[in-house]
């Protein structure tokens, strides 16, 4: 993916050279900002490859009710493969794992979420996570 489809000084979204979406959020998390992200997530998952995302949260600020909402609805139309958490807070992580919980309830999409100190585990454990879709989607023989 060449073009993420979005500008804001705030929000990074990168497409790193091994396939991981790396995002991270400096301040608050906005509704546009919930779905500029979504819609990259879906663009990615359009163009057919897994869905592993790097989300580093260390200088994230709150979460409002709306943005989660919006994160839920946008969910609905966008597939994620893998998600790992780098640098959340405890109310972070129960955030999070509601948002997830709901967004299962509603799509009935369930992925793998973990949660780690720091972004080499993070990485390590996505690519574990690419090389099991892989296994999965090949032909048995």
């Amino acid at each position: 993916m060449s073009d993420l489809g979005f500008q804001d000084a705030c929000l990074d979204v990168r497409d790193e050279p091994d396939g991981i979406l790396r995002v991270a959020l400096r301040g608050d998390l906005t509704d546009d900002r919930a779905r500029a992200v979504i819609g990259v997530l879906r663009r990615a998952a359009e163009s057919g490859r897994d869905v592993l995302v790097l989300a580093d949260v260390r200088h994230t600020g709150s979460i409002p009710a709306s943005a989660r909402k919006v994160s839920a609805e946008e969910m609905r139309t966008a597939r994620v493969d893998a998600v790992a958490i780098v640098g959340a807070s405890f109310s972070q992580r129960v955030v999070v794992t509601l948002l997830a919980k709901g967004v299962h309830i509603l799509t009935g999409q369930l992925y793998p979420q973990q949660f780690f100190h720091t972004e080499g585990e993070a990485r390590a454990w996505l690519l574990a996570q690419r090389g099991a879709l892989r296994a999965r989607r090949r032909p048995a023989v």
